[in-house]
């Protein structure tokens, strides 16, 4: 099972998604139209797959762990407002 992981693309904090590049059709056809093209397109496709972001499609996550996500996560986050200043009115 995947653990939750955050895509430095977009920010989005998740369970990355398998993504295979290139399309099925294209596939099928040329399966029925050439046999030897059909066998090279389909390796090419079984050899790009990849986990990337449910969200950008982006390859680009890291485990919430990491020092770059620790960082994101903290920029993204509002800093609370300091109790002992008032705001100005």
């Amino acid at each position: 099972m995947a653990k939750e992981m955050m895509c430095t693309n977009c920010g989005h904090v998740g369970k990355p998604k398998r993504y295979t590049k290139g399309s099925m059709i294209v596939e099928l056809g040329l399966w029925i139209c050439f046999l030897i093209p059909g066998l090279i397109y389909s390796i090419w496709r079984l050899s790009s797959r990849y986990d990337g972001c449910p969200k950008c499609r982006a390859s680009n996550m890291v485990p919430l762990t990491s020092p770059v996500a620790q960082k994101l996560l903290q920029e993204a986050s509002p800093s609370p407002a300091d109790p002992g200043t008032a705001a100005p009115g």
